[in-house]
C-alpha cells in the first residue's frame, strides 16, 4: 500500500501535516504482520547475485539457461572439467543476454565459485537406460570427491544443492566432504517426483496441477513413498474430491498412477537418453525460494534426524527452504503403510551409503 492509500484509508480526508518532520522510512511502526525489511546481517547481502553451476552437462546447462532467463542472478559461472564446454555454454548464453537479462556469464575454475549465493552441483556421469540411481554410486561419489572439497574452500558460507543422481546418497556425501552446517547442503530431492505424481493425478482428477496438493518422499528412486493418505485438492482428501465430483479412484488407479510416476525417468530415458528440462525447473524453484527468501515448502533431500525411527540419512521430506537453505523439516503424519515405506526407503541408502564407505574413499 502506498502513502497515498494509507492516507485515503484513514478516514480523514485531510492532507498531512507538510509542517511535521518526516520520519526515516525505517523508523515507522509497520502494521501488525507486515514483514521487516531489515535482515540479519549477511555477508552476501551487498554483492551482486552470483550463482556458479559445476557440471555443464544436460542438467547444468539446461538450468543455467533457465536461470539466466528467470533474471534471478546477476552472474552465472560455469565449472566443468572440460573447459572447452563450460566456455561455449557461456558464449552461447552470453548471446541469449539480449533477449533476457542483463547478467554476466563466464567459464571458471572452482575458485570462482567464491562468493556465491548458491553452488548447483550437476556433475557425474549419466544415468544408463536399464540402471537403477543407485548403481551410480561409485562412479559420482569418486567425482564429488575431486569436486566438493574445492568448492567448499573457495566458498565457505554458500549452499550447496546437490542435482546430480544418486541425489540422496550424494548429498550425504556432500555433507561430509563440505564440513558444511546440514542446512547449507541439500539435493534436489524428490521435487521432481513430487512434480511427476502432481502432474499424473491432475490428469486422472481434471484440474490444474498447481491445485493438486501431494508429495512423494523418501528417496529419490525406486524406494520412493506417494502419500496418498494426506493428498488433497481444495482441502479435500482424494476420497472425498472424488466422491464429491464423481471420478473413480480405485487401487488400480492408484498403484497405475504411482508406477507411472517412479517409472517417468526410465520411460524418458528409454525415448530421448536423458532427463533435464523438468528437474533444470525444480532447481530454478529451489534457487528461487534461497534468493528470495520465500519460506517454500518443497520436497528436497537433506540430512534427518529422529524421524519415525530415522536417522543420520539423507532423504527427502517436505522443507521450508528460505534465504539460510533448510529453515525445517515438516513432520508429517503419516499412516502405517507409508511411515513403514519411509523407514524402507531410509534402509535402502544407509545400506548404500555403509556399501560405500566400506569401499575405497571417494576420490582416494
Amino acid at each position: 500500500m502506498s502513502d497515498k492509500d494509507v492516507a485515503a484509508a484513514d478516514g480523514s480526508g485531510t492532507s498531512p501535516d507538510t509542517t511535521a518532520e518526516t520520519p526515516h522510512p525505517r523508523s515507522r511502526r509497520r502494521p501488525t504482520g507486515e514483514p521487516s525489511l531489515m535482515r540479519e546481517p549477511n555477508v552476501l547481502s551487498s554483492r551482486p547475485t552470483k550463482i556458479a553451476v559445476v557440471g555443464v552437462g544436460l542438467v547444468g546447462s539446461t538450468y543455467a539457461y533457465a536461470l539466466l532467463l528467470s533474471g534471478l542472478a546477476a552472474e552465472i559461472v560455469l565449472v566443468d572439467v572440460n573447459r572447452e564446454r563450460a566456455e561455449g555454454e557461456a558464449m552461447d548464453l552470453n548471446h541469449t543476454v539480449p533477449f533476457a537479462h542483463p547478467t554476466k556469464i563466464c567459464a571458471g575454475d572452482y575458485s570462482d565459485c567464491e562468493g556465491a549465493a548458491i553452488t548447483i552441483i550437476a556433475a557425474g556421469t549419466n544415468q544408463k537406460q536399464g540402471e537403477t540411481r543407485l548403481d551410480l554410486v561409485r562412479r559420482n561419489a569418486s567425482i564429488f570427491g575431486q569436486i566438493v572439497p574445492r568448492v567448499a574452500e573457495a566458498n565457505p558460507e554458500g549452499i550447496i544443492v546437490v542435482a546430480t543422481n544418486p541425489v540422496d546418497v550424494l548429498t550425504s556425501v556432500t555433507l561430509r566432504l563440505s564440513g558444511f552446517p546440514a542446512h547449507r547442503v541439500f539435493g534436489s530431492g524428490t521435487i521432481l517426483d513430487t512434480a511427476r505424481f502432481r502432474y499424473m493425478l491432475s490428469e486422472h482428477l481434471g484440474v490444474d496441477p498447481r491445485s493438486v496438493h501431494a508429495y512423494i518422499i523418501g528417496e529419490h528412486g525406486d524406494s520412493e513413498v506417494p502419500v496418498w493418505s494426506l493428498a488433497n485438492v481444495a482441502g479435500m482428501r482424494l476420497p472425498t474430491f472424488c466422491q464429491e465430483n464423481g471420478i473413480p479412484l480405485t487401487s488400480e488407479d492408484m498403484d497405475r498412477i504411482f508406477a507411472q510416476t517412479r517409472d517417468a525417468a526410465y520411460e524418458i530415458i528409454r525415448r530421448k537418453g536423458a532427463t533435464y528440462y523438468a528437474v533444470a525447473a525444480g532447481l530454478i524453484r529451489i534457487t528461487e525460494a534461497i534468493l528470495r527468501d520465500q519460506n517454500t515448502v518443497l520436497s528436497i533431500s537433506s540430512l534427518i534426524e529422529d524421524y519415525y525411527g530415522i536417522d543420520g540419512v539423507c532423504l527427502s521430506l517436505p522443507t521450508v527452504i528460505s534465504r539460510r537453505g533448510i529453515e525445517r523439516l515438516l513432520r508429517l503424519e503419516l499412516s502405517p503403510a507409508e511411515a513403514r515405506g519411509v523407514r524402507k526407503s531410509a534402509e535402502v541408502l544407509r545400506d548404500t551409503l555403509e556399501s560405500l564407505y566400506d569401499s575405497p574413499k571417494p576420490g582416494a
